[in-house]
Parts: C-alpha cells; structure tokens; sequence
C-alpha cells in the first residue's frame, strides 16, 4: 500500500487505499511545473456493504501544471486554490458525476527510509449525497519506486 486517503463526510469516515502515486516536478519554459496524480485501489474488502463508498470505489486526484519556484519538493508546502481562470487540479470519479477540490495544502517531506512523502488536506465537492458544502479529505502517501521483478 503506497497510502490513504480519508473522507470525513458527516455520514461516515470513507477509507480509500492509495494503489498508484506519481510525482514530478516538470521543467516547461524556463518554469517548474508540479505534476501530482493519486489514483486510489478498487478493492472494496475494507467497507461496509451499506458504505456511501460502494457508489464510488475508486478516485484519482491530480496536480496538473502548478508552478514551483524549485524542482526540489521536499520540506515545501503548496497551498492550491483553483480559480475561474487558473485549475490545477482535478478530481476523476471514474464515473459520470463531477466533484471539485478547495483549500488545498500539499506537504512535502521524506520517510524514515529517505521516500519523498506527501501529506494533502483539504474539501472535495459531496458528490456522495450532493450535499452543498464541500467535505474535508486528508490523504497521505509516499512516492517509492516499485520494485520490478523479472524471472529469467
């Protein structure tokens, strides 16, 4: 397990183990761009069969093209706040339904193994119940290299 993502909706606390993590940060034009995509494991063994998260078992969150003063991530903090002209993020439910994220605080640091980590809070849309006000996540992960092993 890479992470986890937690949703504190009013309901319930929903749990989504992180399967995938990437994270870059890309020199475009003389500027650096952070590159951040969480996509979260389908595997539903962990939930309630009454569980809000059943409609949705899988999210992916993404950074795209935020601008960094420095490639270097750790020990940085990003606060991220989309406007009507500037989105850098984005929320894919793997689904027809749309969701939006707010107040965004990504934290980067290293683990007890030297792993850069990322520590992110903030809202997401509820687009379990549709409910207006945003609900807090807090999700945290780390970007270790998989290991790839090959039989001869």
């Amino acid at each position: 397990m890479k992470g986890i993502l937690k949703i504190y909706h009013p309901e319930e606390t929903l749990k989504y183990f992180i399967k995938n993590t990437y994270c870059k940060s890309v020199y475009i034009n003389a500027q650096n761009f952070l590159e951040v995509e969480i996509i979260t494991d389908d595997a539903l063994d962990h939930v309630d069969d009454d569980s809000l998260q059943y409609q949705f078992p899988q999210l992916s969150l993404d950074v795209i093209e935020f601008p960094v003063a420095s490639p270097d991530l750790k020990g940085h903090t990003f606060l991220i706040d989309d406007t009507a002209d500037e989105v850098f993020t984005e929320v894919d439910l793997f689904d027809d339904e749309e969701a939006f994220l707010f107040d965004n605080e990504l934290k980067f640091d290293t683990n007890e193994d030297g792993d850069l980590q990322l520590c992110w809070t903030g809202q997401i849309t509820d687009f379990y119940t549709g409910a207006g006000d945003p609900i807090p996540f807090k999700l945290k992960c780390h970007f270790r290299p998989d290991e790839i092993e090959v039989d001869d």
